[in-house]
């Protein structure tokens, strides 16, 4: 269905803009006057579609373009405004539309406009949400819908405002102190490529015309060089297709289980995404009970957003338990991945009837030990990759040296 973009005056004579879906324009003219606006201007948008949660996408590996994509700072600021405005008893159409002409990504201007359209045909605001996944997820439509039921839709806001902020900042850390080894392990391979396939040949191509017998590290680095020149194309090849064969192999339930434990296996680096998961579980299940979701729902959603399955199995596990009858703290200890005191809180938390708030604390906890580990890992990696890089070089400056110290024994 076509989407139009319109500016129009309301009843009293104010200049309002947003977008509507209709068939035509005249169906789209007929559908603001009977909200009570009355168009001005009125003209089809191609640049967005109406269908629900549609994204610009590659049929082909199942890519979202980054133009489609709404950072998280963006949508917390934007929840963060809208909890504002509820909190001042603006209507929640009202809100939504200057929402909508605030914002200043496209993308997020015209859901919003579209999300005001379908709360003023009846929908509530929860299902209008669930028409965008792509951007609102199920645990932010769920707590939205929470928020509606019991009244306090401005409180639950300000809550998802600060669950939003603080993920997008923990995350943000994570990739802040994992750029720079980044950047260099990028550029160290480059360099290093560059020197072996161009540069050494060339400097060791006057020893092969020597006739001389080279020692064993120069004949070693040679061959490397050689082959790296002339088999460059196969290895970039067999990287591309071992990448794309990875994705595909983890989209099957088998191979995301089995490499999703691996990961965890990893040494270091296993332990510092498990505290990263622990801490989202925690901060996001305290997040939901506080905004009156019950506990079952709520381990549905964030069994989901954990990014492990081997940790998202236990999380439903320890639903199933819950389910039958039972505390929600053993499934979590037999699973083995979650921490004591994580468990330990849990229990303390549902014996007193304040988990959310246990949970919460566990979170500020792991929060602060994903930020020391992460700086633990960057301070690691850094003198690993310069010593690293360092006996690489030595290498290749000894295999180029050694046949001169042999060429000037000769000459001598």
């Amino acid at each position: 269905m076509p989407l139009y973009a319109y500016t129009a005056l309301d009843g009293h004579g104010k200049t309002v803009g947003g977008v509507v879906d209709a068939e035509s324009q005249r169906g789209a003219r007929h559908k603001l006057r009977l909200t009570g606006v009355y168009p001005v201007t009125l003209t089809e948008d191609r640049t967005a579609t109406s269908a629900p949660g549609a994204a610009r996408a590659l049929p082909a590996f199942g890519l979202t373009l980054p133009g489609d994509r709404v950072p998280a700072h963006e949508l917390a600021a934007m929840t963060r405004q809208f909890s504002t405005l509820v909190a001042a008893g603006l209507p929640l159409v009202e809100a939504l539309g200057a929402l909508s002409e605030q914002t200043e990504r496209d993308r997020l201007r015209r859901t919003l406009a579209r999300v005001r359209q379908q709360v003023l045909e009846g929908r509530s605001l929860a299902d209008a949400l669930a028409e965008h996944p792509n951007i609102f997820a199920p645990l932010y439509v769920n707590m939205v819908r929470a928020g509606e039921a019991s009244g306090a839709l401005d409180i639950v806001l300000g809550r998802l405002a600060d669950y939003t902020e603080n993920q997008s900042q923990l995350l943000s850390k994570v990739r802040g102190a994992l750029t720079y080894p980044a950047i260099m392990l990028v550029l160290g391979g480059g360099i290093l490529f560059f020197l072996v396939s161009y540069v050494v040949p060339k400097v060791t191509k006057i020893f092969e015309e020597t006739q001389q017998e080279l020692p064993l590290l120069t004949r070693i680095m040679l061959g490397i060089s050689g082959f790296s020149a002339r088999w460059w194309w196969l290895g970039l090849l067999l990287a591309i297709a071992g990448v794309f064969g990875l994705r595909a192999y983890a989209r099957t339930a088998p191979g995301r289980e089995r490499l999703d434990g691996l990961v965890l296996r990893i040494p270091y680096v296993g332990r510092l995404l498990q505290k990263l998961a622990v801490a989202r579980f925690a901060r996001t299940l305290s997040t939901l009970l506080a905004s009156g979701i019950g506990l079952l729902p709520a381990l549905d959603i964030v069994k989901n957003i954990v990014n492990n399955v081997v940790i998202a199995s236990a999380i439903e596990r320890a639903r199933d338990a819950i389910r039958e009858g039972q505390s929600i703290a053993p499934p979590l200890r037999e699973s083995g991945l979650f921490p004591p005191l994580v468990v330990h809180m849990v229990a303390v938390g549902e014996k007193s009837g304040e988990l959310e708030g246990m949970l919460a604390k566990a979170a500020d906890a792991y929060d602060t030990e994903v930020d020391n580990a992460v700086t633990g890992l960057t301070t690691i990696m850094e003198p690993i990759m310069i010593v690293f890089m360092g006996l690489v070089v030595l290498f290749i400056v000894l295999s180029i040296l050694m046949p001169i110290f042999d060429l000037n024994r000769v000459v001598r």
